[in-house]
């Protein structure tokens, strides 16, 4: 099943090249103060049979090239990143200055993982708009797994119980000294899209081919089978320092070929099983409001 979120909060399933509406099989009125994690992406799990048996008999259907495709999920309590994990990647941030700004980068069990904001998550219609024309702003394409129901402390050998589905993550960042979660927190620098395949379609996602291009020309080819932390590791790893809530996301790390992008560009991420993903760079830096 695939789930998206589309024309201003509507939530859809993506059959083919239809979209069909089922935004009012879920509650849209949570109580105050809210629950942890996104109030729609804890419903699937009891709405799974419902959803399943949508059609474009009984729902509201859009073509899907005329939807504005929105994140999949609206509001993460976490966006959870893993900072190097894939050896190749590690390589080539040890012999880019600009990258690694006189650190060694070792183990991601030395480093640990870091918080993305989520105020900086925008989906695959949104643009990417970019800070500091006098600073380097990398692509780095990941799988990103959406967490289904709350985790703490749990072994990677029940971790994919866990797991609602997956998605694509760009997991923009800003090149600098500070910290990662402050430099890759920037507005618009947390890309998810186009659309959460439930985990039901992916047994295996420590197997999926990924690639990402810029204006036509391939920069990172890789696979999650090259993981050093594989999604279950990560699962375990995070909720051992704490919870995770439906609708957290985990970004897993990305592979080597990171590299600058510039306004204008366009970006195209593709991940096996999951689909391929378009997003625009803004024609011009951010400017204030």
């Amino acid at each position: 099943m695939k789930i998206c979120r589309f024309n201003s909060d509507r939530i859809g399933l993506v059959q083919g090249d239809l979209v069909l509406d089922v935004t009012e099989r879920f509650n849209r009125q949570p109580t105050w103060p809210l629950p942890h994690g996104d109030w729609i992406i804890r419903q699937i799990p009891t709405l799974r049979a419902d959803l399943e048996a949508a059609s474009s008999k009984n729902c509201e259907t859009f073509s899907l090239t005329s939807v504005r495709l929105e994140s999949p999920v609206a509001n993460p309590g976490k966006i959870v990143g893993a900072p190097i994990n894939y050896h190749a990647h590690i390589e080539e941030a040890n012999a880019d200055r600009q990258i690694n700004h006189g650190h060694t980068y070792t183990t991601l069990e030395r480093y640990g993982l870091f918080i993305k904001a989520n105020s900086s998550l925008i989906g695959a219609s949104d643009l990417i708009e970019q800070r500091f024309p006098d600073r380097r702003s990398d692509h780095e394409v990941e799988l990103a797994v959406v967490i289904g129901k709350t985790a703490r402390m749990v072994t990677r050998e029940e971790a994919l119980d866990y797991v609602l589905g997956y998605t694509i993550g760009l997991d923009m960042t800003v090149r600098g000294q500070e910290w990662p979660g402050f430099r890759k927190s920037v507005d618009t620098y947390s890309v998810l899209g186009p659309w959460i395949v439930t985990s039901d379609e992916i047994p295996d996602p420590n197997a999926l081919d990924m690639r990402l291009s810029v204006n036509g020309e391939e920069r990172q080819r890789s696979s999650t089978s090259l993981l050093i932390m594989n999604v279950q590791r990560l699962i375990e790893y995070a909720s051992s320092f704490y919870t995770l809530y439906p609708g957290d996301v985990i970004m897993t790390g990305t592979p080597d070929g990171v590299a600058p992008v510039q306004p204008g560009d366009l970006i195209e991420a593709e991940l096996q099983s999951v689909g391929k993903v378009q997003v625009k760079m803004a024609p011009h830096f951010a400017r204030p409001e």
